[in-house]
């Protein structure tokens, strides 16, 4: 490792560490630009408020999402681990950063783009506790989304909520997937039921769009 835990406070961020946030922020939010890239109602409303900008409107918005939503996520494992008498701090992972843009280009936004590591002694419930607390946070996100578009729908920002409620469900259902380093394959190592109940929810909200259960999304200037 490239750190040294014995003389870090709790709550200290390496530089190594708010590198590899911002880098994976980065990439992460070119992979939701690319999502969303032949979405005709959001790429209209950003051409028709910012006209030439537009794009860099759109640019702007989802790196504030991304930021949001992905540091909180991380933030949440960091922290939970801390409160367990734990040390952990986040590094990127190659992989999951070059499979975000691809995932992005399907139409997707699966990815991993990084983990946190944890030191000392670690038990499954910990390790549970620790994995689950990232995507309940995606899940208050995108609930928030939801509740966003269904009070907000037919007024410009309801773009906004969408985005959130987009990114966020598609961030806690991907990382819920039991496979892998995945937050989901320690959380049902743990406690299948908790894991269960969390996978269904994200799988909801993931889903609610297709199957309508939120309404068409509009906006009137």
């Amino acid at each position: 490792m490239d750190w040294d835990y014995s003389t870090r406070k709790p709550g200290r961020f390496s530089r190594i560490e708010l590198r590899d946030i911002l880098v994976s922020v980065v990439v992460l939010t070119l992979a939701f630009v690319l999502m969303f890239r032949d979405t005709s109602f959001v790429t209209t409303y950003f051409r028709h408020t910012m006209g030439d900008y537009g794009v860099v409107g759109m640019v702007l918005l989802m790196l504030a999402l991304v930021m949001l939503s992905f540091i909180a996520h991380e933030l949440a494992h960091k922290f939970t681990a801390q409160k367990l008498g734990l040390w952990s701090e986040y590094r990127m992972f190659p992989m999951g950063l070059l499979f975000a843009p691809i995932m992005g280009l399907v139409g997707f936004l699966f990815a991993a783009p990084g983990v946190v590591y944890i030191s000392g002694f670690v038990d499954s419930e910990q390790d549970g506790k620790i994995s689950v607390a990232g995507p309940m946070v995606n899940i208050v996100l995108s609930a928030v989304g939801i509740v966003g578009c269904i009070v907000c729908n037919g007024s410009p920002i309801v773009i906004m909520f969408y985005l959130l409620y987009t990114l966020n469900a598609s961030l806690a259902l991907f990382n819920l997937l039991p496979i892998g380093i995945l937050d989901g394959a320690k959380v049902m190592r743990w406690d299948t039921t908790v894991w269960l109940i969390s996978i269904i929810i994200a799988g909801l909200l993931f889903l609610s769009n297709f199957l309508g259960l939120l309404p068409q999304i509009y906006y009137q200037f």
